[in-house]
C-alpha cells in the first residue's frame, strides 16, 4: 500500500505471564489493548500505541513491555526512516504534523558541556547542614539608588513591587485546557507549600485556583483568554506572553474538543469552539507598543504587581531583551528551544529557536554591558532537568528558573508526545473526566514538593562546595563554570573559560 505508515511502537506481551485480567484494556485511553474472548487472549493494535507506559506500569504480572517498531530504514543517513514516515503521513493527509513536549533532536545540550567549580584549600567550602544557606530570590524591578534614613538605617526609597521566592524555581506556564484542573491544582498546592509560584498559562485562572492567587502568575497572551480585572487583581505577578521556546513566532491552538464547560467558563469563550491565539499581539508591533501594554497593566493594578514579559530564545534575543527592559518590564523570561508544549507544528518545534544556555548568557551580558541589568530580573526556561541545570542557569545570569516538564514527570508524565490528542492516560494533558480522576492532586502535589525539596538540598550542597552561601552570590558568577567539548565561539558567547584554564 502506498499510504502505509508503520506503527511507532510494538507491544510485547509475555503469554506465560498474561492472566487476561483486562487491566491493560481498561487503562488505555488509546484503545490499544482488547481482550478477545473468541481467541482466548489479549490482542494489541500497535498502530495506536504512543508509549505512555500506563499499561506497563499497571499490569499486575509485569507481562508487558513496549519497544520501538523493529522496521529498519534504507541505510541512508539523509533519508532516515523517521523522515520518510513523516512524508508518508503528510502525503496521506495534507496536514501539518503536530507534536507535543520538547525538541527531541540531537542538538548539543550545553548544560552537559558546563562543569561546576568547587572550593579547595584557599577558598574553604561551606557545610550546608551546619551553616545557613540563602536560597531566597526576589523578582521584580529595582530602584536605581537607595535612600537610607541615617538615624535608624531604614530604607526610605519607594520600592517597586516584587515577589519573593523561597527557592529559585517556579512552575512554568501550562494552561487549563492543555492540562487538567487536577494537574494545575497539584502545581498550585506545591507552589504554596514551597513558597514559590505557578503560572496558570494563557487559559485563564479557574475559580477553584483563586485561593492560590497569591502564588499565581497569570498570563496576558494574544488571545486574551480569561483576562479581566478580577483575573489581574487575583494574581501575584502578571506575565505578557510574546512567545514560547517550543514554537517561536507562532500562536497557539487548543482544539474545540478540549473546550468543555469548565474550560469555556474559565477562558470566556463558547464551548466546543477552537481557542486560537494569534501569532502576534495585534496591539504590539514595536517596543513602544509593548511599553504601552506594560504600563497599562501596571496602571490597571495600581502599580502593586510586577509585570513580566516572556519571549522565545531567538538569534537577536539580547537586543529584544534590552528593549523590554527599557519598556518597563520588571521581569524578563527567556524560553529556550527545548521547552515543552501541549501542541506545536513538529517542524517549528524541532527547527526554530536557539538553546536557552546561549540565549541566557547573551541576554545577561547585553544588559550588563548597557548598565541596565539591575533594572530587571531574569528568568530562564526550557528544559531544566536537574538541580545542576538550575545552578548552571543562575551562574549564567538567571535570577530564577521556570520548570514544567520536570514537574509533569513528577506528576506521572512519561513524555509520550501525545498531549494534543487529549487522551493522556495519566490524567495530566486531558479533559476527559474518566482520565482526569486518575490524577490525585494531593498525592501529585506531594511528589512535586519532594522533587523541589531534593533539588533545593542539592543546590545548597553545590553552592557549599563552591564556597558560596547565597543565590545572590552565584548569580552571573561564570567563574564557577568551565566548558568542556566546546569551541572558542561557544565559550565566548557563554562567557566561560575552558576546563583547566586559570
Amino acid at each position: 500500500m502506498l499510504d502505509y505508515v508503520y506503527p511507532r511502537y510494538k507491544v510485547l506481551r509475555d503469554a506465560d505471564q498474561c492472566i487476561k485480567c483486562g487491566v491493560c484494556e481498561r487503562s488505555c485511553a488509546n484503545e490499544v489493548h482488547r481482550v478477545d474472548n473468541d481467541l482466548g487472549r489479549v490482542v494489541a493494535d500497535h498502530m495506536k500505541c504512543v508509549n505512555c507506559q500506563r499499561c506497563v506500569v499497571m499490569c499486575p504480572t509485569r507481562a508487558l513491555s513496549i519497544v520501538e517498531w523493529p522496521q529498519v530504514g534504507n541505510g541512508s543517513n539523509n533519508w532516515t526512516l523517521s523522515a520518510m514516515q513523516d512524508i508518508a503521513r503528510q502525503a496521506q493527509t495534507g496536514a501539518v504534523l503536530l507534536s507535543s513536549m520538547g525538541n527531541p533532536q540531537h542538538y548539543p545540550i550545553y548544560w552537559d558541556h558546563l562543569l561546576l567549580n568547587a572550593s579547595q584549600v584557599t577558598n574553604p567550602s561551606i557545610d550546608p547542614l551546619r551553616e545557613p544557606m540563602e536560597t531566597r530570590v526576589f523578582l521584580g524591578g529595582r530602584p536605581g539608588a537607595l535612600k537610607v534614613n541615617e538615624r535608624d538605617r531604614t530604607v526610605v526609597s519607594p520600592m517597586p513591587p516584587r515577589i519573593k521566592l523561597d527557592v529559585p524555581i517556579m512552575f512554568s506556564a501550562m494552561s487549563f485546557g492543555s492540562i487538567s484542573l487536577n494537574a494545575q491544582k497539584a502545581l498550585a498546592m506545591a507552589a504554596q507549600e514551597l513558597g514559590t509560584y505557578f503560572n496558570c498559562g494563557e487559559g485563564g485562572l479557574h475559580a477553584d485556583l483563586e485561593r492560590f492567587g497569591d502564588r499565581a502568575v497569570v498570563q496576558v497572551a494574544s488571545g486574551r483568554f480569561g483576562v479581566d480585572m478580577h483575573y489581574l487583581e487575583t494574581a501575584a505577578m502578571i506575565e505578557i506572553k510574546i512567545g514560547q521556546g517550543a514554537k517561536p513566532g507562532i500562536g497557539g491552538h487548543l482544539p474545540g474538543e478540549k473546550i468543555n464547560a469548565e474550560v469555556s467558563r474559565t477562558r470566556m469563550i463558547p464551548q466546543g469552539t477552537d481557542a486560537i491565539s494569534p501569532a502576534p499581539h495585534h496591539d504590539i508591533y514595536s517596543i513602544e507598543d509593548l511599553r504601552q501594554l506594560v504600563f497599562s497593566l501596571k496602571e490597571a493594578t495600581r502599580y502593586t504587581k510586577p509585570v513580566a514579559v516572556k519571549i522565545a530564545a531567538v538569534h537577536n534575543v539580547a537586543a529584544i531583551a534590552s528593549g523590554m527592559a527599557r519598556a518597563g518590564a520588571d521581569v524578563i523570561v527567556v524560553d529556550g528551544f527545548r521547552g515543552g508544549t501541549g501542541a506545536a507544528p513538529k517542524r517549528i518545534r524541532d527547527n526554530v529557536g536557539i538553546p536557552i544556555e546561549l540565549a541566557l548568557a547573551s541576554v545577561d551580558a547585553r544588559l550588563r554591558d548597557e548598565g541596565i541589568r539591575s533594572r530587571v530580573s531574569l528568568v530562564a526556561a526550557g528544559s531544566m532537568r536537574s538541580s545542576a541545570d538550575v545552578v548552571r542557569a543562575i551562574a549564567l545570569g538567571a535570577d530564577a528558573v521556570y520548570c514544567a516538564s520536570a514537574a509533569l514527570i513528577a506528576l506521572g508524565c512519561h513524555q509520550c508526545q501525545d498531549c494534543a490528542s487529549g487522551r493522556c492516560n495519566w490524567g495530566i494533558a486531558t479533559q476527559r473526566e474518566d482520565l482526569t480522576r486518575r490524577l490525585n492532586p494531593e498525592i501529585a502535589a506531594e511528589r512535586v514538593v519532594n522533587l523541589v525539596h531534593a533539588w533545593t538540598h542539592e543546590i545548597k550542597e553545590i553552592m557549599g562546595g563552591m564556597g558560596i552561601n547565597a543565590i545572590d552570590s552565584l548569580r552571573g558568577n561564570r567563574l564557577m563554570l568551565r566548558g568542556v567539548g566546546l569551541n572558542e565561539k561557544e565559550l565566548e558567547i557563554l562567557g566561560v573559560k575552558y576546563a583547566g584554564e586559570q
